[in-house]
């Protein structure tokens, strides 16, 4: 086969865009030829003509195969496989065919697309590092490796998607992570049979154990120290291409209530908020049931000195309390979107504006009361409290069955609720760990860093729902003695 006839046959996959690029070049010494594959759409092409090009014009009268491998001044590999041709071309690879048809070679020189290394928007701290991974996966292995200089740290790679390749690494530290979790995490990956696996959620629905649960069962983070921490504790986790999202597991439902915060902070005030943050979490979800249940059956309940005030602002409202918490709500909700859509400075006011003349408004025009408001409004702050997005939609999606519940039956429909969910954290396991650990199998040891965090000499071991299988009890212990 000659040249030009391997060249056409290479190029058939791409024969319908116009962004490949062929170059060829006339050797006059022994008149043969050398032929540049790329796609120009994703090839850094001054990388090409600086270290590739410009010194191959200047010894080509003279070229062959030894000199040009001294010339290439970037990562050259020598291939023999040419299926792997439309792979490599997509993965910013020019490639460079000679008069030799039994082998080519790749050279890989991506457009530079990254943005600068920040710290996210969405997990924000005060003290502790302010860097966050961005859409490249490769320097987000790097941050992490920054966190752990460790040769026990391994990563693994997948490609998803039969027609997308997407890029997926599994990162953990051998000897902490249990095999057994690390071949079911595996097993599941690769399990994944598509054509197309775009986004971080593709794959998270994919191999989580109960896809229909209301709650993450995955801990997406874009801080490398956090990944870091829960690769400690004996977690692993996947990181994405073009993604600046990675995920950790297993975890359990008190993981998305810590935030890096209370580890730069002293024990006793770390544990406060965190507590808050858990008890955000029964006033995100009833509050707004226990007001209708209060002013729809229970109006006893309310004390004397308030019963006026309340029966004020309620006997011009049209409307039953669900209505009127329905309304105020999905309003919320409606508000929240809008922000996020519109552009930064636009949706700040957006939110600002929308939420004091809506509520003005509403309350003029006798739709809802001035308490409906107030309950709103500190529904609204606690669901926000959550450091995880996922949770925060989680608590906010399960406030509006508990209003229904309240609705119908009042604190009975309240209780009742609250028992289905706590029966449904009791049962829900992800990769083999109960979701409600440390309460649910109560585990003393693993309370030190759950509803509250106690002194990190304390922290001796590491927690049970971390590798949910057995494993040998030394490997549960941590090198770290206060003395």
């Amino acid at each position: 086969m000659t040249i030009e006839e391997l060249i056409a046959e290479v190029k058939k996959p791409f024969s319908n865009t116009q962004d490949m690029v062929t170059h060829w070049i006339n050797l006059p010494s022994d008149d043969s030829k050398i032929v540049f594959l790329f796609l120009d759409s994703i090839i850094d092409k001054s990388i090409l003509k600086l270290h590739i090009l410009n010194p191959f014009f200047e010894l080509k009268k003279d070229i062959d195969l030894l000199s040009f491998e001294q010339i290439a001044g970037l990562e050259l590999k020598k291939q023999t496989d040419f299926t792997l041709v439309p792979q490599l071309l997509l993965q910013s690879n020019a490639l460079v065919f000679t008069q030799d048809t039994s082998c080519y070679y790749s050279i890989l020189a991506p457009l530079n697309t990254q943005r600068d290394i920040k710290e996210p928007d969405n997990e924000a701290i005060i003290r502790g590092s302010h860097e966050g991974f961005i859409e490249s996966m490769t320097m987000n292995l790097a941050l992490i490796r920054k966190q752990l200089k460790t040769p026990k740290l391994t990563i693994k790679y997948f490609k998803l998607g039969s027609e997308t390749h997407t890029n997926v690494a599994l990162v953990y530290v051998e000897n902490i992570a249990n095999p057994d979790l690390v071949r079911e995490v595996e097993r599941r990956i690769t399990s994944i049979d598509a054509e197309a696996v775009y986004t971080l959620g593709n794959v998270e629905e994919s191999i989580e154990d109960k896809p229909f649960s209301f709650f993450p069962q995955m801990l997406s983070t874009e801080r490398p120290d956090r990944v870091a921490a829960n690769m400690m504790e004996g977690r692993v986790a996947l990181v994405y291409d073009t993604s600046p999202t990675a995920h950790v597991l297993p975890v359990n439902f008190f993981t998305f209530y810590q935030s890096v915060d209370d580890y730069n902070k002293r024990w006793h005030i770390g544990s406060f908020f965190r507590a808050i943050r858990l008890f955000s979490f029964f006033i995100a979800i009833g509050l707004p049931a226990v007001y209708i249940a209060t002013v729809s059956f229970h109006f006893e309940i309310i004390p004397f000195n308030l019963i006026l005030l309340v029966k004020g602002s309620l006997e011009d409202i049209p409307y039953p309390p669900l209505f009127e918490a329905m309304l105020m709500e999905l309003t919320i909700e409606l508000i929240r979107e809008a922000s996020i859509r519109l552009p930064t400075r636009i949706g700040t006011t957006i939110a600002i504006v929308g939420g004091l003349v809506i509520g003005d408004a509403v309350v003029k025009a006798g739709l809802v009361s001035n308490l409906m408001i107030i309950v709103v409004a500190i529904t609204a702050i606690a669901a926000y409290i959550v450091p995880s997005n996922e949770m925060s939609a989680a608590v906010r999606i399960l406030r509006f069955p508990f209003m229904l519940a309240a609705a119908t039956l009042g604190f009975l429909g309240i209780v009742f609720g609250f028992i289905v969910l706590l029966f449904h954290l009791c049962k829900l396991y992800t990769f083999g760990s109960p979701y409600f650990a440390p309460l649910a199998p109560f585990k003393i040891d693993d309370m030190k860093d759950a509803i509250i965090r106690l002194p990190f000499w304390k922290q001796n071991k590491r927690p049970n729902d971390a590798s949910p299988l057995k494993r040998d009890q030394a490997n549960r212990t941590r090198k770290w003695d206060r003395n």
